[in-house]
């Protein structure tokens, strides 16, 4: 069953089961080549929101280590957002810091009913920026407790590694966030890369 908070903007209901903080465990196994690297890892996962019609998204993530008197090797973070995909209007914020002018279009359950697509769930926009100079923007759909996304654009620094393309599979299953990620790095074609399963801890 999904709860869905109180005082969430009628956007993100769709959206509301990831609301909280989940943290848990996860298996990195990438194929670059005749080498296969694979590693354990920790990860702590923050949705948030703010009051305007998106979710504030971080995630932190950790190596364990090789034996119980290590301490864990940062990995990666990332930040981002994650909102319905819509037309924005004179309602919103924006561009830039101008404030919103006028009502809110999708203020209520009703309108936002006239966002859901064809195959009965709602288009997404996700941003997603890495601090190794990477920035993604993955479209997709959430349909009830499940969201598909791949990337429809990837931005690299000159300095940045080599990354063209992912997709990424969230779904809630037995109140875990479970979520898998294939990317297209290195070289190498879109490929299976990491998966992990997480518990809301707050």
């Amino acid at each position: 069953m999904i709860e869905l908070p109180v005082g969430v903007p009628a956007e993100l209901v769709p959206l509301s089961w990831l609301l909280g903080v989940w943290e848990g465990s996860g298996v990195l196994d990438y194929k670059v080549g005749d080498e296969s690297i694979t590693h354990e890892f920790g990860q702590r996962v923050s949705f948030s929101h703010d009051g305007l019609p998106h979710l504030n998204y971080t995630s932190y993530t950790w190596l364990f280590p090789d034996d119980e008197s290590g301490d864990p090797t940062p990995l990666a973070t990332e930040t981002g957002y994650w909102r319905l995909a819509r037309e924005l209007g004179e309602g919103d914020v924006g561009p830039g810091l101008l404030p919103a002018v006028g009502e809110r279009r999708y203020a209520d359950a009703d309108s936002v009913e006239t966002l859901r697509n064809a195959d009965g769930g709602f288009d997404l926009e996700v941003s997603i920026v890495h601090p190794g100079g990477v920035s993604e923007l993955y479209l997709g759909q959430v349909k009830g407790p499940r969201i598909d996304l791949a990337t429809d654009a990837v931005m690299r620094t000159a300095g940045a590694k080599e990354y063209a393309a992912a997709t990424r599979l969230y779904g809630l299953v037995e109140g875990h966030l479970l979520w898998a990620w294939d990317i297209a790095a290195l070289g190498q074609d879109l490929r299976t890369h990491a998966s992990a399963r997480l518990a809301k801890v707050d």
